[in-house]
Parts: structure tokens; sequence; C-alpha cells
């Protein structure tokens, strides 16, 4: 008889040992994975996604390199239009933009100045390491120095 009473005790013991995990348990751990993943979601859309693409044309107003930690280069695209608010008058826009590739910002360094066109990606939001803006040029289309009309040869 002793012996049938240790053994259920032992049975018991494993028992408590494989006890079912609690549905709260399992509620948080499902809502940590499904937190995570919509946080994955959520920053490849605000900052891989690539939202637009496009061509903007316009004089070359100035081309950097800055930044404190991540030195990207920057710059700054004048464009001329006609409408404008007070009559007479000429509007200006600019269009601010990064540039990641460095044979592209070479390119733009030694043409400040000059009238471009140039080909560019919008995303919905900018990473210090791509800029500060959140349109980013890829490639140049087509430059022209402002006195002349032929382009120049690359």
């Amino acid at each position: 008889m002793e012996q049938t009473f240790s053994a259920i005790q032992e049975q018991s013991l494993a028992n408590k040992g494989q006890r079912k995990k609690s549905g709260f348990r399992r509620f948080i751990k499902r809502f940590i994975v499904l937190l995570l993943l919509a946080l994955l979601v959520f920053c490849y859309f605000r900052f891989w996604f690539v939202f637009g693409e496009g061509s903007k044309a316009g004089e070359l107003n100035f081309f950097v390199k800055k930044g404190y930690v991540f030195k990207t280069f920057e710059g700054r695209l004048i464009q001329t239009g006609y409408r404008s608010k007070i009559p007479g008058s000429i509007q200006s826009n600019e269009f601010e933009f990064s540039v990641v590739n460095e044979k592209v910002a070479q390119q733009l360094m030694s043409n400040s100045g000059a009238f471009l066109e140039l080909h560019y990606r919008e995303y919905l939001g900018a990473l210090p390491w791509r800029g500060m803006s959140r349109y980013v040029v890829d490639s140049i289309i087509s430059v022209r120095k402002i006195n002349t009309r032929d382009p120049l040869p690359e």
C-alpha cells in the first residue's frame, strides 16, 4: 500500500510540472508578436517603401555634405514658375533633396548653378543615414549651363 501511495504522489508531482499554460500568458505572447509584426510593417511603409517617383527640373542653388554623425549630401533646386499670388511677379519653388549615390553627388557638386533635370524617389519618412529629406535623387537626367542651350557631355 505504501508503494501505491508514493506512486500516486510522484504522478501528481509530475502532472504539476506539465500544467497547461494560462490563457493570459498565451494572449500576452500573441499580442507581443502581433505588435512587433505591426511595427515592422509600419517601419517598412514609412521608411523603405517608395511612395512616388518622378523628375524635377531647375537651377541647382546649393549642394553640400553635412551631418553630425551621418554625413549626407543635401541640395536645393530652384524651380521657376509663372503663377504667383502677386500680379506681375514670378513664383519660385524650392525642391530640397538628399543624395545617397557618391557618383551622382560628385556630378552635382561640379554643376552648381547649372540647369538640371533630376530623377528622384519619394519616401514617406527620412532616415538619418539616407539624408534629411524625404526626396532622394538617384540619377541626373540632363545638365545644361544657364547661358547655353546644349546639354553638357557626361
